[in-house]
């Protein structure tokens, strides 16, 4: 899962809401995937990495950077051919408000997170 959260103001407490979120969203489906005797010992989940890398958007060049490599992720890992056939991304609604154009990531269309274009 990747993605980019807007805190609250004086609040930059990344490790809490990952946890929340992990926790939650693993209550909420069933416990059937292979999980190693570590894991099972721990009573980890096998469907989240163990950590998490966070980093604080520093300017609208470094946005739009960490956009770029959210939305082209799902190509580059090879689950769509087109970043818009992508269906849990945000990348629909940024077309809709002409933030990408629906190409946006096929053929020559320049990808500033530094993909094959």
């Amino acid at each position: 899962m990747h993605c980019i959260w807007t805190l609250p103001q004086d609040d930059d407490d990344y490790a809490k809401r990952m946890r929340l979120v992990k926790t939650l969203f693993s209550r909420e489906i069933p416990k059937t995937e292979r999980r190693s005797r570590v894991r099972q010992r721990k009573g980890e989940r096998g469907i989240w990495q163990r950590r998490y890398w966070e980093h604080t958007i520093r300017d609208e060049r470094d946005y739009a950077t960490h956009m770029d490599y959210l939305h082209f992720n799902p190509v580059k890992h090879g689950y769509v051919d087109r970043v818009i056939a992508w269906p849990y991304s945000t990348f629909r609604n940024h077309v809709q408000r002409g933030l990408y154009p629906e190409n946006w990531g096929v053929g020559d269309i320049d990808i500033r997170a530094g993909e094959p274009g």
